[in-house]
């Protein structure tokens, strides 16, 4: 049976979703071309139709990952004041919420552990993200007087940073507590009110 391009391109598109998912819930060196094409309702034969090797599948996913880290930011702090707009993102990138989250997720921690060995071109894209990500904070933060360039950047690296560790030990109150420190810790140095509310509910979709 000949399809069309369009179902083509669909299927392709639902291959791509699945390995997405995938690898944000077992990581990239998990990813198996015959679970994803299983979990996608499609023979194992069908995936080089779509992809020449699991390596381009996982290139095409990644990117695809990473596209969505900025895009996420934006959502989250669309239509509000800088000051709001940063409490709020980085409440919820430090919630618990998005600590346990498999299928919504900034996709920078998830990642960081599979880019030493992943190509060269795939690690250049995950830096690029994350410049992207620290110059959308930028502007917020110098709006609130902070003049240091490399202030967003830092502000970027705490956040990863301490969401993967905290995925690393997993939900426990050691957990809660390094997301908790690292929240309080950014609020403060970039002059927002510690809140003692804590993060906010949901995950940074």
């Amino acid at each position: 049976m000949r399809y069309d391009a369009d179902h083509k391109a669909k299927t392709r598109e639902r291959v791509l979703t699945v390995a997405k998912q995938a690898i944000r819930r077992d990581g990239v060196a998990n990813l198996g071309v015959a679970a994803v094409m299983k979990e996608a309702g499609l023979t194992h034969g069908g995936f080089y139709a779509h992809f020449p090797s699991r390596d381009a599948l996982i290139n095409a996913a990644v990117e695809a990952l990473l596209q969505g880290a900025p895009a996420r930011f934006l959502r989250v702090t669309e239509g509000l004041a800088p000051a709001e707009a940063l409490a709020v993102y980085i409440d919820r990138y430090l919630s618990t919420a998005h600590r346990d989250s498999a299928t919504w997720s900034c996709p920078l921690p998830t990642l960081s552990a599979d880019m030493s060995r992943l190509e060269p071109s795939m690690r250049d894209a995950f830096a690029r993200t994350a410049d992207y990500l620290a110059s959308l904070l930028a502007p917020m933060l110098a709006s609130m007087g902070h003049t240091d360039a490399l202030l967003a950047r830092s502000v970027v690296a705490e956040l990863v940073g301490a969401l993967a560790l905290a995925r690393a030990i997993g939900p426990t109150e050691q957990s809660d507590a390094i997301l908790e420190a690292s929240r309080l810790s950014i609020r403060r140095r970039i002059g927002l009110a510690a809140d003692p509310a804590s993060s906010l509910p949901g995950t940074v979709q």
